[in-house]
């Protein structure tokens, strides 16, 4: 197994971003990907849908954007990409694999990454389950199972031993690690389950908005950690 490091380290994707500010600030610091959150049954960063095709419609390439969606019946989810305009469709509730083969139909060119919520073993057989049907993992410490579903934006760290063996049991699908990432724990996130890409939130604002010095952190951290660590995608 390969374990070259790109020169760039892993992608980094901001998510909850909420308007345009945001989006330049994340831009200006280095991430490649933008996470819009629309409706959710709990947690931060949600925007209504006309802001999120403001944003994905403003943001210029290379730049990559995430709809996040709660949706999971493929009707209702290519309805709600068809307004927003994204690149990427990020699915954080666990979709049906017969409304991912639809979706995949109805979304032609879009990517579909699928989240997977770390809880326990049982998790890496749902991911190998989804990984021929989707372009991208997301592993998160959400609790779907929750009264209040929680399907992201928990700040929460979740096992990394496990990612690791997701990651590892789909290798070469690219995956992406969210959950309790911060300045202070990201190399050895990185370390640890070598993804493709880091998805954060929280772990970069101060009184709910995105924060310029603890982003460049974020990526300082980032950027003197790879070098030394291995592959991280593809």
């Amino acid at each position: 197994m390969s374990r070259s490091v790109g020169p760039a380290g892993p992608v980094v994707k901001i998510c909850c971003i909420a308007d345009l500010e945001e989006a330049r600030v994340a831009r200006d610091h280095g991430a490649q990907v933008l996470g819009l959150v629309s409706a959710m049954p709990s947690g931060p960063g949600v925007i209504d849908d006309d802001t999120v095709a403001a944003i994905a419609a403003a943001v210029p390439p290379p730049t990559e954007t995430f709809l996040l969606t709660a949706r999971v019946q493929a009707d209702a989810i290519a309805a709600q990409h068809r307004a927003a305009r994204t690149t990427a469709l990020q699915l954080v509730d666990h979709v049906p694999h017969a409304e991912l083969r639809r979706l995949r139909e109805l979304c032609p060119g879009v990517k579909l990454v699928q989240v997977i919520h770390v809880q326990d073993d049982a998790s890496l057989d749902e991911a190998c389950a989804a990984s021929p049907l989707v372009d991208a993992l997301l592993l998160d410490s959400g609790r779907p199972g929750a009264a209040v579903k929680e399907l992201g934006g928990t700040g929460r760290v979740h096992d990394w031993a496990t990612s690791r063996r997701i990651r590892d049991a789909v290798w070469p699908q690219p995956v992406f690690l969210a959950g309790g990432l911060r300045p202070e724990n990201v190399a050895q996130a990185i370390a640890t389950v070598w993804p493709h890409g880091l998805d954060l939130c929280t772990g970069v604002r101060r009184d709910g908005r995105l924060h310029g010095p603890t982003l460049a952190a974020f990526m300082a951290a980032v950027m003197s950690a790879h070098p030394g660590i291995g592959s991280v995608g593809r």
